[in-house]
């Protein structure tokens, strides 16, 4: 299945878990918000991730007294492909395809390639005004298959410029140089110049108990073709990490699973009840959402298992934006999505902590937000 449709399915299989009266019930009120571009679509495409880590970019730009500039997302997600049709190739066909990726691919490409403002390479190469990758994914997928097959017995150098090929009849030429505010750049003088973050700063951070505590480990889903390293930290660090950045005005990339029973997109809620969705009653699972709920106290433990037993899968990117209250006083997190403004909260949800400590797989922030005693133990 590729991950557009995978995306698709997703969104589609998240439709049932809604509450009639979800907001009316709940009343927030916001201790941190900080700001943030609008919200995006990311369509019919598995691009969450070059969304979110550039809605984040866009974030680091308004903090840093930068005006931000909507960002492509598509130019990350456009040269990762180049970038993961290689390293296919290199491991015989060893690799998960599709549009799926991760945070750090969108920062290893900024440190690469540069980056350029949507409005100049929108990917929308073929009349449609939302992306729709399937076909694609489909053919950029077959030119691989054939390449790794390698029928001539050894490889020739063309496999690439025909996969190329495939990716930029769909998504369009990516240019040479571009002007934007009067001014002519390229994509690397516009990252320089405009854009201006050091992509060396930031971190992507998770937390496993197979793995060393404080230590670097390479984060085993289908997503990381790059097999790219992150840090180690005790569960409960992942959210001191989250707060202590969003109190200090750093805003968050955030991986994990939103396949939960207890994840609302609609009535834009995620938490972790405190009993299975499959030993509750028809009546508790209408007015799931309805309200606020108590909630299990996840474990490393529970982390851990959930994992290793596929009910914890990194099938979506978000951005952490800020810190709310419902009326019990508990906190969430205020999380901006890319799927339109389609819900409750026009494309925002409240994410619990106990729902980020049990389903984040990695975050990204940069590493002045990590508070200095995590850092120390980090060695950054």
């Amino acid at each position: 299945m590729s991950a557009s449709l995978a995306q698709d399915n997703l969104v589609n299989s998240l439709k049932v878990n809604a509450s009639d009266n979800s907001k009316a019930a709940f009343k927030f009120t916001d201790v941190i918000n900080l700001e943030n571009t609008s919200v995006k679509n990311q369509g019919s495409s598995g691009t969450c991730w070059s969304y979110s880590a550039n809605s984040f970019l866009e974030s680091e730009m308004i903090r840093m007294g930068k005006k931000p500039v909507e960002l492509s997302q598509i130019f990350s997600a456009r040269n990762a492909y180049v970038e993961k049709g290689r390293i296919y190739v290199r491991m015989h066909g060893a690799v998960t395809l599709g549009d799926g990726g991760a945070f750090h691919d969108v920062m290893n490409m900024y440190k690469k390639y540069g980056a350029v403002p949507q409005m100049v390479y929108t990917g929308l190469n073929y009349g449609t005004d939302k992306n729709k990758f399937s076909e694609m994914a489909a053919i950029m997928e077959a030119v691989l298959a054939a390449t790794v097959k390698n029928p001539n017995g050894e490889l020739t150098p063309n496999w690439e410029k025909a996969y190329t090929a495939v990716i930029d009849s769909y998504l369009g030429e990516v240019p040479k140089s571009f002007e934007y505010n009067g001014k002519k750049y390229t994509p690397e003088t516009f990252a320089k110049e405009v854009v201006g973050i050091n992509a060396n700063d930031y971190l992507e951070i998770s937390s496993l108990q197979e793995y060393p505590y404080y230590s670097k480990f390479t984060l085993l889903v289908p997503d990381n073709w790059s097999y790219d390293q992150v840090y180690n930290v005790k569960i409960n660090e992942l959210t001191e990490i989250i707060d202590n950045g969003l109190k200090n005005g750093y805003t968050v990339a955030w991986a994990g699973d939103v396949s939960e029973k207890s994840f609302s997109w609609k009535n834009g809620v995620a938490f972790v009840p405190e009993k299975k969705h499959d030993t509750m009653t028809a009546e508790e699972k209408a007015d799931l959402f309805n309200g606020p709920k108590n909630e299990m106290v996840v474990t490393e433990e529970m982390r851990q298992k959930a994992f290793d037993n596929y009910t914890t899968t990194d099938d979506h990117g978000m951005h952490i934006v800020g810190i709310s209250k419902d009326q019990s006083g508990k906190e969430y997190y205020i999380v901006k999505n890319s799927w339109g403004a389609t819900n409750d909260y026009k494309g925002y949800l409240f994410m619990t902590k106990e729902f980020v400590k049990y389903k984040t797989t990695a975050i990204m922030i940069h590493k002045n937000a990590v508070p200095a005693v995590i850092a120390k133990k980090l060695g950054v």
